[in-house]
């Protein structure tokens, strides 16, 4: 097949991309104990080599993996969770088949790589059953009640106290019985699920809660032992709780393909607002009860 130059870069392009994809499934499948989930990534492994093959046809040319997208996506799948990985790759994947749909226009031969693609996409989502992410809502209520409450206490306690020291220490006290509180909460919550079979234990929904709450207050905390004015002190504690919720906005819109910018709203909009309404409670009872400390 004559192809002009263009079109030989993108083949090129995408064979490359092909032959990267089957390294980290295949890397991937090395570590994964699900045996399922192992079978169904070294099966899209030898269909990524396949493609590769396929278009080589077209190319004439063998091309090396990109082995530093490889040993990223790898890092990333590792840290951040095996769907994280995959789905973040799959949406790259993605922008491919947008070329392969424009390529296949004058060249109908690439259709079925089309259709391949889009067949071992659904397979992924659909075998992408990983433990951690069952635990995602149990993360979700720690970080989101951490956000919520103690941006609040902080905002009414800044303006109550305006002693950075003070602060720093009522909210550690109340940060850490509170995450200890909501860990035995959603212990016995989920214990209740257990009855029903919803796939989870316990122990490690009460974990994932504690922690994910002791974090975003050790986070909140800090501002207040940098900073020796108690308003800069609120206004970094706002900014990292803004921080921690557009990371963890950004990992749930990949990791369970859901919306981005609604999620991170949402989040927002109700700790600012909680924020909000506690600094007025912490001016009306600074000056109703005159306190100076």
């Amino acid at each position: 097949m004559n192809l002009d130059n263009k079109t030989k870069k993108k083949l090129l392009q995408a064979q490359r991309d092909e032959v990267t994809e089957s390294v980290v499934y295949r890397r991937l499948a090395k570590i994964v104990k699900n045996e399922q989930t192992r079978s169904a990534l070294e099966k899209i492994a030898k269909e990524e080599e396949d493609h590769y093959t396929y278009i080589k046809k077209f190319t004439g040319q063998d091309i090396d993996p990109n082995y530093g997208k490889a040993k990223y996506y790898y890092f990333l799948s590792r840290t951040l969770g095996l769907n994280f990985g995959v789905r973040l790759m799959e949406r790259g994947e993605k922008l491919a088949q947008r070329r392969y749909i424009e390529l296949a226009n004058k060249y109908p031969e690439l259709k079925p790589i089309i259709a391949q693609e889009d067949h071992h996409e659904k397979k992924i989502l659909d075998l992408m059953d990983e433990g951690g992410l069952k635990y995602t809502g149990s993360v979700i209520l720690g970080l989101n009640d951490a956000l919520v409450e103690l941006t609040g206490a902080l905002s009414g306690l800044t303006l109550a106290l305006q002693n950075t020291r003070l602060i720093a220490m009522v909210g550690l006290i109340t940060g850490v019985a509170a995450s200890m509180a909501m860990a035995a909460s959603e212990f016995l919550s989920t214990k209740e699920e257990a009855d029903v079979d919803s796939g989870k234990h316990a122990s490690h929904a009460s974990a994932y809660t504690g922690v994910a709450y002791f974090i975003a207050v050790v986070v909140l905390i800090t501002p207040y032992f940098i900073f020796s004015n108690p308003f800069m002190a609120l206004g970094a504690a706002i900014v990292s709780a803004l921080i921690i919720i557009f990371l963890f906005s950004a990992y749930v819109a990949v990791a369970k393909d859901q919306p981005f910018t609604k999620k991170f709203a949402q989040i927002a909009t109700i700790s600012l607002g909680v924020a909000l309404i506690n600094f007025g409670i912490g001016w009306v009872i600074r000056n109703t009860l005159g306190v100076e400390i």
